[in-house]
């Protein structure tokens, strides 16, 4: 039963890196017309408002939870507000091979972030190592897609904006993990996506002034779709996250995923990009270091489960 459980998590985690994977080329299409943070904040007030109907029971529950609504306001600075913010105005100065070498490191970062903040989710020798495998083979799997271009100030500028923003989402995720069983994750989601969305806007307003945004279909449909993907995705992330079993550095080393994803994506989608040798030598980097990390925990709890199973009928 405990592994059937593991297999509905890992099979949770999968589906939240895959729906994020299809945000590139959406947010890529989507500022082509719209003005970077005010793109950003309606599109995460939309995802708030397509996870409210689902939680109707859970508002009259919480409605008087002034705890509750003190949690929302944090996890909406870090894990929408600040950290969509950062990414943003980052990706407008680094190529975009750098800034998925940037991203690809966030599972690294998370897992010191857990480290210094967590009591119960330490850094270990094993899961550093598999990390570093896990970033090598996003570096190969981003340079086989863009050539490298030197960083200059500008792009040292986009860089540490990412990485400020790689540091909320931990942050967030962390404040997420730590209320165990006690807030609905729907709810909680979508109260603080629409409310990190609507900080947004309301910072798009004074510094890019009123958007104005054409009115045709494939726009609209790209922003319902980034709006969707971010409520199911930030959704079954948040429902992991508060799983007492579940770790936040473990749980966010499949975020490793999300450039394979993207890169398998472009060979689909775009005729100007096929797959290499680089890049398929990445994928395989990141599969291994992802096999590596979970194939011990695996062996471990089989071996519990089989002492247990033994001991009963003893």
């Amino acid at each position: 039963m405990i592994l059937q459980k593991k297999q509905s998590d890992i099979a949770g985690a999968i589906i939240a890196c895959l729906l994020w994977s299809t945000a590139f080329a959406g947010v890529k299409y989507g500022l082509r017309y719209a003005q970077p943070l005010g793109f950003a904040g309606i599109r995460f007030m939309l995802s708030g408002l397509l996870i409210l109907p689902f939680c109707v029971r859970s508002i009259k529950a919480h409605y008087a939870d002034r705890q509750f609504y003190g949690l929302v306001g944090r996890i909406a600075l870090f894990q929408t507000f600040l950290l969509y913010g950062f990414f943003y105005l980052g990706m407008m100065r680094i190529p975009g091979a750098l800034g998925a070498i940037v991203i690809g490191s966030s599972p690294l970062i998370t897992a010191v972030t857990a480290h210094i903040l967590l009591t119960d989710d330490r850094m270990t020798s094993r899961k550093l190592f598999c990390i570093i495998l896990g970033i090598f083979g996003v570096v190969l799997i981003s340079v086989s897609r863009k050539p490298w271009v030197p960083a200059g100030w500008h792009e040292l500028i986009g860089i540490l904006l990412l990485l400020l923003g790689t540091i909320c989402s931990a942050i967030g995720n962390i404040l997420v993990s730590q209320d165990k069983k006690r807030s609905d994750p729907f709810l909680l989601n979508a109260c603080q996506l629409f409310l990190g969305g609507a900080l947004l806007t309301c910072v798009s307003l004074l510094a890019e002034g009123k958007p104005r945004w054409p009115i045709h279909y494939p726009f609209i449909l790209t922003l319902l779709w980034l709006s969707f993907l971010s409520a199911a995705a930030f959704s079954i992330w948040f429902m992991l996250l508060k799983k007492p079993d579940i770790k936040v550095s473990e749980l966010n080393f499949w975020k490793f995923l999300i450039p394979v994803f993207g890169a398998v994506f472009s060979w689909m989608l775009l005729k100007e990009e096929k797959p290499d040798w680089i890049s398929l030598g990445g994928m395989c980097s990141v599969s291994v270091s992802i096999l590596l990390f979970f194939y011990t925990d695996r062996v471990k709890e089989k071996s519990r489960t089989s002492q247990g199973l033994i001991m009963r009928h003893d």
